[in-house]
This record gives structure tokens, sequence and C-alpha cells, in this order.
């Protein structure tokens, strides 16, 4: 009878879980029709469906699929890959402070991303490439600095910030050397999605697939690396071996969304913690969970920023700051001084 408890408990918890992934793919969805339809000229959903399929001719048609678009499914993709990157960085650091902006990655990859576009301009494809590796180095960097006998939480925060700290200078002596070819870098840094079109959405979507797909093909992994060092090792996983491929597939998801969105924080400190308060710690659940909410999450934002003081647009990392201070300060209050 016991064991017939049981199943019955795991199949209620299993139904429970992917009707809250329903509800949050039904979430997404929606943000992502109330973003093409909304803005200076208002599209009902029937009309855009319509402009879309049928009247390829008309003016909606022209401003849903050259302008809303290809933004809206860029804003999701960046979403998708700063919350999956932030999830994957929070269970391999077993630090609930952990995501891109907050520990260095994305200023790493920032980093790469701007010196390829100021001193290589030409060569604007390599753009991921360079992003990616700086994002791992600065991963790696901070992992180094911070291990003594274990990574702890508060090392890890204070490498970060120093690496960021570095970094960021870095950025600051390009700008000064080379003042004719910072256009736009108010929005890089800030974070921001204005002008994001169809080549930018292509630059982006190689990259952020396979980094999506080769995180939704270790899940169990993950699962049992946060469960300690010893007991993984117990279990039969290579510790190490594992912690690299992962830190690897994170430095590739925020390396993807900052080579085309910028320097957008929080995303990925925000979007996993909700995820797992909804859905619980189990990484088989929690990735789709996270990914969904995440696409949901910026698209929303971005919309909100078009449309806050319209026709004056700000930056949407600015709506995500507003969202994500506070929610940082929270944590490490409640998480990140134990």
């Amino acid at each position: 009878m016991q064991r017939s408890g049981n199943g019955g408990n795991g199949q209620n918890e299993s139904k429970r879980r992917l009707t809250i992934l329903f509800v949050l793919l039904a979430a997404c969805v929606l943000s992502f029709i109330i973003s093409v339809g909304k803005g200076s000229l208002d599209i009902s959903m029937g009309q855009a469906l319509k402009a879309i399929v049928l009247e390829t001719d008309t003016l909606n048609h022209q401003v849903i699929w050259n302008v809303r678009l290809p933004r809206t499914l860029t804003a999701g993709m960046v979403g998708i890959c700063l919350s999956l990157s932030g999830a994957i960085l929070q269970g391999v650091l077993r630090n609930p402070l952990a995501a891109p902006n907050i520990i260095g990655v994305s200023a790493g990859a920032g980093f790469m991303a701007y010196l390829v576009l100021i001193l290589f301009p030409d060569w604007y494809y390599l753009v991921p490439g360079g992003a990616f590796l700086g994002a791992l180095l600065a991963t790696l960097a901070i992992y180094l600095l911070a291990w003594r006998q274990g990574a702890h939480p508060m090392r890890l925060v204070l490498a970060g910030v120093a690496i960021s700290s570095l970094l960021g200078a870095g950025i600051n002596a390009l700008m000064i050397f080379y003042p004719d070819r910072v256009a736009g870098i108010t929005s890089f840094m800030v974070g921001g999605l204005a002008g994001r079109t169809w080549p930018h959405f292509n630059l982006l979507w190689p990259y952020a697939t396979l980094g999506i797909i080769t995180a939704f093909l270790f899940p169990q992994r993950l699962n049992i690396l946060m469960l300690g060092d010893e007991i993984a090792t117990g279990l039969g996983l290579h510790v190490e071996r594992t912690r690299l491929l992962f830190i690897a597939i994170a430095s590739l998801l925020a390396a993807s969304a900052v080579s085309v969105a910028g320097l957008l924080g929080f995303v990925g400190l925000i979007v996993p913690h909700t995820a797992r308060l909804l859905i619980g710690s189990d990484y088989r659940y929690l990735f789709p969970a996270t990914a969904v909410l995440g696409a949901a999450t910026v698209v929303s934002c971005d919309t909100v920023a078009r449309l806050l003081f319209d026709p004056v647009e700000i930056p949407v990392g600015i709506i995500m700051a507003v969202l994500g201070g506070p929610f940082f300060l929270y944590l490490l209050r409640e998480k990140g001084v134990h």
C-alpha cells in the first residue's frame, strides 16, 4: 500500500510540474503576441496573423515582419540563453548569487565582443565566437580565484566583482582610445534590443541553439553534481570534467546573448530562482521552465521598454535592473552570507 501511495504522489507531482510548464508556455506565447502587436501602430492578433500569412503587401506586414518579429524572436532567444546560463551556474557553483552578470561571465563576453567590434569591425561575424572565449576565460578565472578547498559563495561573488571591474576598465579604455567607433555603446553597456533585425537573429540562433540543446542533454548530471562532490564521485560522476562541461555551456549561452543584446543584467539571477520556486530543483523540469520563463520575461520587459515612454524608447536593461536590483539584495541578505 505504501508503494502505491508513493507512486501516486510521484504521478501527482509530475502532473503538477507539467501543468506549470503548460501555463508558463501559454504566458510566453501571450508575451510574444503582445510584443508583435503593440507599438506606435497597434495591430490586433487577427490582423497580425493576416499580415504575416496572407496580406504580404500591407503596412502591417512590413512593420511586423521587418521590425517587430525579428526583435521579438531575438529577445526571446536572449532570455532563454541568459536564464539557462544562470540556472547552470547556480547549480555548478552551488551558489544562489551566481548569474552571468553577477560573477563576471557577461563582462568577459562583453569585453571580447566589444574588442572585435572596435578593432575588427568588418569581422562582426566573429563576435559570438569571441564573446564565448571571453566568457569562458572569465568564468574559469573567477572559479580559480575563488577556489580554496572549495569555491565558497562569497569568494565567488568577490572574485566576480573584481574580474568585472577589470574587464569594465578594459572596455572604458577601448572607448577612450577609439572614440570614433563607439556608436551605440550606451545600449551595449546597459543591455538593449533597439534596432535588432533578422541579421542579428541569424547571428545569434546557431550558437544559442547549440548551447540550449547541449544543456538539455545532461540535466541528470547536474542533478547529481548538486548533491556535492563526494556523493557525485561515489555515484560514478567525473566531477571536474562535468563541472567544466557545464561552465563551457553556460559561457556559450551567455556569450550568445551578449553578442546581440549587450550586457543585459539580472535575467540569469531572477528567472532561475522564480522557476525553481514554481517547479522545484530537478533540472529535468527546471531547464524547460527556466527557458520558457526567461523568454517571456525578456520579451515582456522589452515591450514595456518600448511602450513606457513612447515614442522615446529606453533600453530593456533598465527595466531588468529595476526588477533585479531589489531581488539581488534580498538574495544577498538571505542566502549569500552563510
